[in-house]
């Protein structure tokens, strides 16, 4: 019985298990993934060009003297390993701003109250720059989406000018709303605020420039210059410079001298209007 049991079973060839041939199909599987990776990979690198953006600034420090009455600063720099067909399409879009220090600010809006402006509501500003200056290739919204400009502060409609947003209600939000129309107005109309649509200038194939209007009234302290390059409406590089704004001069060591000398700086201004007032006199007397 056990002899004729074995040769039956000699007559036909044991199956292999499945689970054989399903480790056999992940192994060809896993040998042709790690074949094709590097392929795919090179292919991805070819298709989609890594471009190199660096910005420098005609001079990184302005002296204001008693005679400033603002200045220009041109910001130029360059554009590396850029697709040839995105470039001959014009799809490739440059912004160039300048912020200055940020600063609080608070609008306050007057009514009149029997015949006088008096303060009414107001509304505080916790980071509002200074001065902005922005240069671009294009209209802002041909670049880039609202959204987009918001977050980088690009134009004086989307420049940000608080931090935290401390609007609760909508109805308060719409009161914000209309202080930082006021406050994005008034500095306009000053100078202090500006755009350029176009300013921004390739000139060649990898070369640009933009030119940005400082005005009189430029604060002392570090400007922050940004570039963003926008690759078919796409945010992609951005790089960024100083620029340091100083007094300097007789205004400068007067300047000096009232913070490290208060009291004395303080007896010296009453002592020279004393002598000031007393000259006066003397020679405009009548006998």
């Amino acid at each position: 019985m056990t002899e004729r049991r074995a040769k039956s079973f000699g007559r036909f060839p044991r199956r292999a298990p499945a689970c054989h041939w399903l480790a056999a199909s992940i192994i060809a599987g896993l040998a042709w993934a790690v074949a094709s990776a590097p392929v795919n990979a090179q292919l991805n690198t070819q298709e989609e060009p890594v471009e190199s953006f660096e910005i420098g600034l005609s001079t990184n420090r302005i002296g204001i003297t008693a005679d400033f009455n603002g200045a220009q600063l041109v910001v130029f720099g360059a554009l590396d390993n850029a697709d040839a067909r995105i470039q001959r399409q014009q799809r490739y879009d440059i912004v160039v701003a300048l912020f200055g220090p940020r600063a609080p600010v608070v609008v306050r809006e007057k009514q009149p109250v029997l015949g006088i402006w008096v303060n009414q509501d107001s509304e505080t500003f916790d980071a509002a720059p200074t001065t902005y200056s922005v240069a671009s290739t294009r209209p802002f919204q041909d670049i880039a989406s609202k959204a987009v400009r918001e977050r980088l502060s690009l134009g004086i409609d989307s420049v940000r000018l608080s931090i935290a947003d401390n609007a609760e209600s909508e109805a308060g939000q719409t009161n914000r709303s209309e202080f930082e129309a006021a406050l994005r107005r008034i500095r306009t109309n000053k100078g202090l605020y500006s755009e350029a649509t176009g300013e921004v200038r390739f000139l060649g194939p990898s070369l640009f420039r933009a030119d940005l209007r400082l005005p009189a009234d430029l604060p002392v302290g570090v400007h922050t210059a940004r570039a963003y390059l926008f690759r078919q409406g796409v945010l992609i590089r951005q790089s960024s410079q100083q620029l340091t704004v100083v007094k300097v001069g007789f205004e400068a060591w007067i300047d000096r001298f009232s913070e490290e000398h208060g009291a004395s700086y303080g007896v010296l201004a009453v002592l020279l209007a004393v002598f000031t007032g007393w000259f006066g006199r003397v020679i405009f007397r009548r006998d």
